[in-house]
């Protein structure tokens, strides 16, 4: 699904129904650092601050291949069994929204992953130094990766 949000680049997304109650399942999206279980690019995230015991900043550390990077992260919707987005940057340049939207369904909650493009030409060039990608590959990079962590993430939950 590639819908175009207002103000920024195109919205990659992709969804899958997990046999779980919404509130389980966001409950395990967040929870940040379980991310690099699911995610083929995050390897690694360190919570910076915290609110009310729930991450509100945190670092990303990412590798593809030989390369690996760093983002810096915000969140900026935690709406239990609805809603959990976070802002990433990266040196200071905005690079992402990431995201993940739950609805309650028969078979359990349809999770929708979704990235929403925001980088500038700044964020570009970092972006080509420090991931050996071209912009231009991002979209698919990351709808492909979307499909492995909800893959993912609906076997663990699926199992536990």
């Amino acid at each position: 699904m590639t819908t175009e949000a207002t103000g920024h680049g195109p919205e990659i997304a992709d969804q899958i129904t997990i046999a779980a109650p919404a509130g389980t399942v966001y409950a395990a999206v967040a929870d940040v650092r379980r991310i690099a279980r699911w995610s083929p690019e995050c390897v690694a995230v360190w919570i910076t601050r915290r609110d009310g015991g729930q991450p509100r900043r945190f670092v990303g550390w990412n590798r593809r291949g030989p390369f690996l990077w760093f983002t810096t992260c915000r969140v900026v919707t935690a709406t239990p069994g609805s809603e959990f987005a976070f802002d990433v940057a990266t040196f200071g340049q905005p690079v992402a929204r990431w995201g993940y939207r739950f609805a309650e369904t028969d078979g359990g909650t349809q999770v929708t992953e979704y990235w929403q493009d925001r980088r500038n030409r700044a964020a570009h060039v970092l972006g080509r130094i420090f991931t050996g990608r071209s912009a231009g590959d991002r979209p698919t990079l990351n709808r492909n990766g979307m499909r492995e962590t909800l893959r993912r993430l609906k076997r663990e939950l699926e199992a536990a």
